[in-house]
């Protein structure tokens, strides 16, 4: 017998895949599934065929509870082809306060400073401001006014830099001439890709007085030749004297390795964090607190980077040679703004690694 398929929007737009390979399909209706494809990341738009559930193919009668009529294999594709026009990611934009539309809202609508929400002050809208009203529920959003917004918020970085570039110039006529003429960081920082944590705001240093190195939970992961790379050059041609490896309580990669699900191309990264937890197992499971264990999780994997920073023998032939870089593991706090020193033993770390891992011969 044919399969019969029942079709719909998918609940997750993001990388979703359509089965249309069958020649008859059954659409049916399901309020309840609305909410669903939302997503906090998202913005989305009315469909024409709206509030519709995808399953599976099943072979034989129809299942019970299906209403509606048998839709040809073309509209089904042409439903599902305006879906996947119409539900295109907007992703949230930390220069504009771009704000994620409630998962309840079934649609979102984006205002620009042209097209200002009724209500609302025009003081709160400024040139270039682009946001969601959180608690407003509207329509869905007209493509000119994404393209505004998605031109505002490019032109603003080059605003910015103009602005930046001007006062700097200003302020210290030397300073491009410094900056074209080399670096010597005395710093490498090996940090998180989270956006909130800029290596040189929240340490109150220059450029070029740090030479930064970013991925998602500050791993430091030997067979990765990127990191290892960064420092290689960092220690051997730039000559840092300090190595830091900053994590932050709060982290996502930690967090999500603390979750044993499949999480698909993260799980060859996120296992490095999750044989953190093997190694220090018994002393976080006595940690009854969920979200002490949790802190204590990211600051044992900022300790395990350092680690496997010292592991390495660039830094060990280096410290040999001129008695540094010397290796620091820091957390950094959202709450206070905040960095913690763990205050690891630098030395007494080395000499516990020399028996296995000395690579300085």
């Amino acid at each position: 017998m044919t399969p019969i398929f029942e079709v719909a929007l998918v609940r997750d737009m993001e990388g979703a895949n359509y089965d249309t390979g069958a020649t008859t399909a059954t659409v049916v209706s399901d309020a309840a599934a609305t909410p669903a494809v939302l997503r906090d990341s998202f913005c989305v738009s009315d469909l024409d065929v709206p509030n519709q559930q995808v399953r599976r193919p099943k072979h034989g009668k129809r299942s019970p509870g299906a209403q509606g009529s048998s839709a040809s294999l073309s509209s089904l594709r042409s439903v599902l082809k305006q879906a996947s026009r119409q539900y295109a990611p907007l992703r949230a934009s930390p220069i504009t306060g771009f704000r994620q539309p409630s998962i309840s809202s079934p649609a979102a609508r984006l205002y620009c400073s042209s097209n200002k929400p009724p209500n609302s002050s025009a003081a709160s809208f400024q040139s270039t401001d682009c946001s969601l009203p959180s608690t407003q529920r509207t329509h869905a959003m007209d493509h000119q006014e994404v393209i505004k917004y998605l031109q505002q918020s490019h032109d603003r970085i080059f605003e910015n830099n103009k602005k930046w570039a001007e006062q700097k110039q200003k302020s210290d006529p030397e300073y491009f001439a410094r900056l074209a003429s080399g670096q010597t960081p005395e710093y490498l920082w090996i940090g998180c890709s989270d956006s909130r944590i800029p290596a040189e705001q929240i340490t109150g240093l220059e450029p070029g007085e740090t030479f930064v190195h970013r991925n998602i939970a500050n791993l430091v992961v030997n067979t990765d030749l990127n990191v290892m790379s960064v420092i290689n050059y960092a220690v051997r041609h730039l000559g840092v004297k300090h190595i830091v490896v900053c994590g932050h309580y709060g982290c996502g990669g930690v967090k999500a390795a603390m979750t044993p699900k499949d999480l698909g191309l993260l799980n060859p990264w996120l296992r490095n964090i999750r044989d953190v937890y093997r190694l220090h197992e018994d002393e976080l499971d006595a940690i009854p607190d969920e979200n002490k264990r949790y802190d204590r999780l990211v600051e044992l994997n900022v300790l395990e980077q350092c680690r496997n920073i010292i592991k390495t023998a660039a830094v060990q032939q280096s410290f040999a040679k001129n008695e540094f870089p010397v290796v620091h593991g820091w957390v950094f706090n959202f709450h206070d703004g905040l960095l913690k020193d763990l205050k690891i033993d630098f030395e007494e770390m080395l000499h516990k690694i020399q028996k296995i891992y000395n690579l300085t011969e």
